[in-house]
């Protein structure tokens, strides 16, 4: 990729709110893969690094923006914030469709529109920004794009178990699954220690005093890891 500013660039950078430096960042977080000579040409390793610098950036902006909440409410805003589906709103409002780099087959089946496209193309734009301008250009942008959707009015936020599923299904990972690890204290007061499954990933631990409200728990605490940024696990 050459080191050039592709024309309609700057309108797309003004949207994002960064002028990149190497604009062959932001043209390689644009590249689906089968537009790409090689895979490390495409948005993908790109992605990777940006869905950790999003989830740490929104963590960080919930911690400043809700002083008086747990860490379990905390976790569920960060699901909801950092879903596939927000992405996929965040770059549709950036309006990367035009300047999307897919292959003929990718471009025919309506690649430009795919939700989930879209959502590794945003992480992929955040991840290029970091390392274009540091850990603050990147936390710039995701305050910019991120910051009305956490303050509006009334937002429902979705349940955690709900948003890890749709985590997981826009991976490609089988469906989150969820054992019980221990069972303490009196029929009337039941306490419960669950664990929550995914293929490839270190079992996450989560407590309450029904099964749901663990399996809730766990499903949170797991969002809240690999949004900011710890890596796979064995299980």
């Amino acid at each position: 990729m050459t080191r050039g500013r592709d024309e309609g660039f700057a309108a797309l950078e003004a949207r994002i709110g960064h002028e990149f430096a190497d604009p062959a960042l932001l043209a390689r977080a644009l590249t689906h893969v089968s537009a790409s000579s090689a895979r490390r040409e495409s948005y993908e390793r790109l992605e990777f690094l940006g869905d950790r610098v999003l989830g740490l950036a929104v963590a960080h902006m919930l911690y400043d923006a809700f002083p008086n909440e747990t860490e379990g409410e905390l976790s569920r805003r960060l699901a909801a914030l950092v879903r596939k589906e927000t992405c996929a709103e965040v770059a549709e409002a950036w309006g990367v469709g035009p300047a999307m780099r897919l292959g003929e087959g990718e471009a025919q089946t309506g690649g430009r529109g795919k939700r989930a496209l879209l959502g590794d193309i945003c992480e992929a734009i955040i991840g290029a920004a970091f390392l274009d301008g540091g850990a603050d250009a990147a936390e710039r942008i995701v305050r910019k794009a991120f910051g009305d959707r956490m303050a509006a009015r009334g937002q429902e936020l979705r349940d955690a178990k709900t948003a890890l599923q749709e985590w997981a299904q826009a991976r490609g990972l089988a469906t989150p699954r969820y054992q019980v690890v221990a069972r303490s204290g009196p029929d009337h007061a039941p306490f419960f220690e669950v664990a929550v499954d995914i293929k490839g990933f270190t079992l996450t631990p989560g407590s309450g005093a029904s099964k749901r409200a663990a399996e809730q728990a766990a499903a949170a605490a797991f969002l809240a890891r690999e949004g900011s940024g710890v890596g796979k696990g064995e299980s």
